[in-house]
Formats: C-alpha cells, structure tokens, sequence
C-alpha cells in the first residue's frame, strides 16, 4: 500500500514526462524513415532521409554556423560573465554594485523576440540610432545584419550580451560558496590579487565552468528566436541555423520527415553534449 502511494505521487509527473517527451522523441525517430508531409499518410523510406543530409547545402552551412555560433559565443559569454562575476564580489555592496547587478540582468529577463526586435531597431537603417552614431563622428556604419560577412558575428554579440547576465549569477554563487578562509590565508601568504584569482578562485570554480560551459553549447545549438526575428537566416544563407532549418522544413516547406531528421541529428548532438557535461561534473567535483 505504501509503495502504491509512492508511485501515486509520481504518477502525475510521469504522464507528463512521457507525453511531452518520451512519446513525442519515438515519433520523431519514426517519421524520419519516412516522407511526410502531414496532408498524406506517412511512407517508409527508410534511411534516405538521413543519406540526404550530405547532399542538403542548406544543412551543411545550418550546422557550420552553428558550429560557428557555438564556438564563438560559448568561451566568449563563459569569460565576460566570470570577469563580471569577480569584479562584483570583490567590490563592497553599493549602489552602483546592484546597478550593475540589474543592468547586467535586464536582457536576461526579457523576450528573445523582444530583444531581436529593439536590435533590429537600433541597427536597421541609416537614421538607425547606433548608424547616426558612426555617421556623426565620421565613420561609414556596416550594414550589421543585411552583410554576410557581418551578419553572424552580429548575432554572437547580441547572444552574448543578452546571456552574460545569466551566467554571471552563476559564477557569483559559485564564488560566494568558495570559503573566505582560503582567501585569508592566501593574503597572509603574500598574493596578489591575481594569484588569488588564478590559484584558487578559477580551479575552485571548475564544477561551475564546465555548468556554465555546456549550458552555453547547448543554448548555442538551440538558437532561433533571435536568428528568425532579426535576419530570418539570411543575407542568403549566412545565419541559418539548425533550429531554424528545421522549422523551415515542416511549416514552410511542409517536409516534417526530412525535418525529423535534422532534428535527430540535433537531438544527438545535444544528447551527447549533456553526457559530457554529466562525465565532467562526476570528475571534477572540488571539494573545498
């Protein structure tokens, strides 16, 4: 009796794990061994799909720059938000401390669509605010989000800005868990500031770079909000990303077993990710 209350209480949240997760995972592996288009009934077609994504030049560039976005933002985002995260606590609580504190925490709060929308604002046009600016002081403004060679580092600096905030919440966390004994003796030692943060704050706060790290990777390979409202992937091809390949393929394109497919790939890429950072964590528990 006591262990059928037990499973009572889990019962509801297991309904909703396999509904929303469980079932909905099975029938993506199933309908990217098939052509479907949702208007006919689903055709096996085995592992053509997958056999095509070689072949698919819009995937192949897709997973380059989301490779690209990735490798840029993650260790970029990862450093500002520590150096932010150390410089805070360090600092005596004031005023401009919690100013600091909120400014650096209002792009987290706030809708990716909305931030791509007030971005697009700023750097869309030549009377755009941030274009005014470089023409005032004499400088021919780039064309941010309508140039290929611009438009993707665009897009990594608006990611990092926006999630530096969050990140750096976690490393002022895993700093305030450090002891401030370590710190005592180290001055007492004789180091200096930066021996304290290279010595001990950095590999104390492994645990929570490698948290912070896969995080990023896996928000990385998720990007779409912003990438759909402020460029649609374009100029041509030069800020398609997985996620949006995918949401082309099935609601524009109405090919949802291709876009299964891609998506599984994604899935796998992320999956993996996530047993890494698992690995990591186990290996590179600190103890204080």
């Amino acid at each position: 009796m006591k262990k059928l209350s037990i499973y009572g209480y889990i019962f509801p949240l297991g309904i909703l794990l396999t509904s929303f997760y469980v079932i909905p995972i099975i029938m993506s592996i199933y309908f990217s061994f098939t052509k479907y288009n949702i208007m006919s009934p689903a055709k096996f077609i085995g592992i053509k799909n997958y056999l095509n994504l070689g072949k698919d030049r819009m995937f192949i560039a897709s997973l380059k720059n989301t490779f690209q976005f990735t490798i840029v933002v993650v260790p970029l985002q990862t450093l500002f938000s520590l150096i932010m995260a150390v410089w805070l606590t360090n600092r005596e609580k004031s005023k401009l401390t919690e100013l600091v504190k909120g400014v650096m925490f209002i792009p987290v709060i706030s809708s990716m669509i909305l931030i791509g929308i007030v971005w697009r604002i700023l750097l869309n046009g030549d009377t755009s605010p941030l274009n005014s600016i470089f023409t005032f002081i004499g400088l021919n403004p780039p064309n941010w989000i309508g140039n290929i060679k611009t438009a993707l580092p665009t897009l990594m600096m608006i990611a990092i800005w926006k999630n530096t905030g969050y990140f750096m919440v976690i490393y002022i966390a895993g700093i305030m868990d450090i002891p401030k004994s370590y710190y005592e003796s180290a001055k007492v030692d004789g180091a200096s500031k930066w021996q304290e943060f290279w010595y001990i704050t950095v590999p104390l706060l492994k645990p929570t770079t490698i948290l912070v790290v896969f995080l990023g990777f896996i928000w990385s390979f998720q990007m779409f909000d912003l990438v759909y409202t402020l460029t649609g992937g374009g100029p041509g091809v030069a800020t398609m990303t997985m996620v949006l390949h995918i949401y082309n393929l099935a609601f524009k394109q109405f090919n949802f077993g291709y876009a299964m497919a891609v998506a599984n790939v994604l899935f796998f890429i992320i999956a993996v990710i996530s047993i890494l950072q698992k690995k990591f964590l186990k290996k590179d528990q600190s103890v204080y």
